[in-house]
């Protein structure tokens, strides 16, 4: 056999074997979808049920009785609909300003030159490693000095100033070639200019994977909200649903209505979200030199 014919022949087998290799690729994502979806499935499950039969002895997916009037108690309970608005208005304001804080700072130390700019970055990184817990006990005397408590002021301004939007960020733009703003220069833009021209419409990905991080952390944020709120009618769903435990027990079978309710939200805004989520780690939101 001649190299061209084994040549033609391992091409051959290669086209042959592709279908076989994306059936399994496609079978193992399958397999890992359904693992990993499994407690959703069996929240949403149990928010159906009886709420005697959600510790039975039997093990089941669907109870005797399939109840979707625990959504309905779930809602009227504890005013959900106050806190879905509280919460949807919240996580929004705070994904904006957290997009605005991140881009310039991350302009900064990414494109920007002035003394001791490594050594105040690396000072920024390090601040990822302590624990947000260290941080409340002095927010709050901070606040509570300037009479800011119980304010959606409160609420969101300690979540702007974080590290990681400004580092994911900055690991962008650094990938941006230099000739870009150098070309910007000479045409007479200003640094305001190119921030807003040239680097922003770069970094549309990477600002959708930062709007998806700080929507979610700002939707699931539970002690600092505890902590700082105290009127009922500013509590968002993470403080309002624990509403569901008692003295006397947890009603879980509203419990666990309320959390569908509010996946709902977050799996909405993920979906619309996918494809540039996927583009972003394409195009290397991640990395950076």
């Amino acid at each position: 056999m001649t190299d061209d014919q084994r040549a033609a022949s391992g091409s051959g087998w290669r086209r042959r074997m592709r279908p076989v290799g994306i059936a399994a690729n496609s079978t193992v994502a399958w397999a890992f979808a359904v693992v990993f979806s499994f407690p959703l499935i069996w929240t949403f499950f149990t928010a159906l049920k009886p709420a005697d039969e959600v510790f039975g002895t039997h093990i089941s997916f669907i109870g005797s009785k399939v109840l979707w009037s625990n959504f309905v108690d779930a809602w009227t309970q504890v005013d959900f609909g106050r806190l879905l608005l509280n919460s949807l208005l919240v996580a929004a304001i705070s994904t904006v300003l957290t997009l605005v804080v991140a881009s310039l700072t991350a302009f900064a130390f990414a494109r920007l030159r002035f003394p001791g700019r490594n050594a105040v970055f690396l000072l920024f990184v390090i601040t990822l490693t302590l624990p947000s817990e260290v941080a409340v006990v002095p927010l709050f005397l901070g606040f509570d000095q300037v009479r800011l408590t119980d304010t959606w002021v409160a609420l969101i301004l300690p979540g702007l100033f974080g590290a990681f939007g400004a580092f994911l960020l900055r690991q962008f733009m650094l990938q941006i070639p230099g000739e870009l703003e150098e070309a910007a220069r000479l045409d007479g833009a200003s640094t305001w200019r190119i921030f807003t021209g040239v680097i922003i419409p770069l970094v549309r990905p990477a600002l959708s994977v930062l709007a998806i991080f700080a929507f979610l952390g700002s939707w699931n944020s539970f002690l600092w909200p505890l902590i700082i709120l105290n009127s009922s009618d500013k509590w968002t769903i993470p403080i309002g649903i624990a509403g569901f435990t008692t003295q006397t027990g947890t009603q879980w079978q509203l419990l666990m209505a309320a959390c569908v309710m509010t996946i709902a939200p977050v799996v909405i805004v993920i979906a619309f979200a996918q494809r540039q989520l996927v583009a972003a780690i394409g195009a290397g939101a991640f990395g950076g030199r």
